[in-house]
């Protein structure tokens, strides 16, 4: 995809993502055929769609093709439950999580771990239990999946394959934490400017600047590794990306809400939106503290580091 081509789908992407959501979304990305630039540049796909979702604070089943695309199947896969990155079957026991696109759905992707190794089914929707996490974010429409993977029509699955997708799935996490990191500093920047106190914007105030430039400094951080996942892409620098992605979103999230003071924590407001997704995000396909957690056993069992990416 060429400069040209790229500035025109990223603003087609900013505007289907700010103007839908939902089934919406997914049929304006069908118009604009992101699934074809996602088998030709999915680097460019991934990167702008999961960005500007993150500022918007809109949904779609993206994250489902992701997936898929990396699984070799099609239809929605039941995720991980929340806070881990392993496959969410032991034995034919199911317990993951899933997107809204589960809800019409006739079946789904599940990968079980067994005493031979994963295996890969295509469960009947007959066989699974759906239920509606309306807890902290309902917005996402997230859904917990239980029940019984079946036991006929299964593949085994290399565990590289799932380790891949796990990277795809979370390099499109990074992005979209990304997205709504710069929502909230955004918000935050534009408050920090109208607020008069003692007759000045609070942004004159030292200690806002350096909140504002401390949540500056993290969002590139962020940005910069889910680039070097991009670059190197291995499950590793993936699974970094993710885990700088979620702490700096926090951090960002920490700072604006100190910055926005009072009116942050009102539903007037568009913070508590953004929060709200940001802590689910996080969480999704491996939180910041679990992955940090298994990135550094990683390293103390096998005492090697990853490689350097060129800057």
């Amino acid at each position: 995809m060429d400069a040209e081509d790229r500035e025109l789908f990223d603003r087609s992407l900013a505007h289907a993502t700010a103007t839908h959501s939902g089934p919406a979304l997914d049929g304006a990305l069908e118009d604009l055929g992101w699934a074809d630039a996602l088998a030709e540049d999915p680097a460019t796909a991934v990167g702008l769609l999961f960005e500007h979702q993150g500022r918007a604070n809109t949904t779609s089943s993206a994250l489902d093709r992701v997936l898929a695309d990396a699984l070799g199947v099609e239809g929605p896969v039941v995720l991980p439950a929340l806070g881990g990155h392993l496959p969410p079957g032991d034995g034919r026991k199911v317990q993951g999580l899933g997107t809204a696109a589960l809800g019409s759905a006739t079946a789904a992707v599940v990968v079980v771990t067994t005493s031979e190794g994963l295996i890969r089914a295509a469960a009947d929707m007959d066989h699974l239990q759906l239920r509606p996490v309306a807890g902290l974010d309902p917005g996402l429409g997230l859904v917990e999946v239980t029940g019984a993977a079946p036991a006929e029509e299964v593949n085994p699955l290399d565990r590289a394959v799932w380790d891949a997708a796990m990277a795809a799935g979370q390099r499109a996490l990074a992005h979209e934490l990304v997205g709504a990191s710069r929502a909230m500093l955004a918000l935050a920047r534009d408050h920090a400017v109208d607020r008069i106190q003692f007759g000045v914007p609070i942004a004159s105030f030292q200690a806002v600047r350096h909140r504002l430039a401390e949540s500056l400094v993290a969002v590139e951080a962020a940005d910069a590794t889910v680039g070097a996942a991009w670059a190197d892409r291995t499950p590793l620098v993936a699974a970094m990306a993710k885990a700088v992605a979620g702490h700096s979103a926090r951090t960002v999230a920490r700072h604006a809400q100190q910055v926005l003071a009072g009116v942050g924590f009102t539903t007037e407001h568009p913070f508590h939106h953004h929060l709200r997704r940001t802590f689910l995000l996080d969480g999704l396909l491996g939180s910041s503290r679990s992955l940090t957690i298994a990135l550094g056993e990683q390293l103390l069992a096998t005492h090697q580091l990853p490689p350097l990416l060129p800057l």
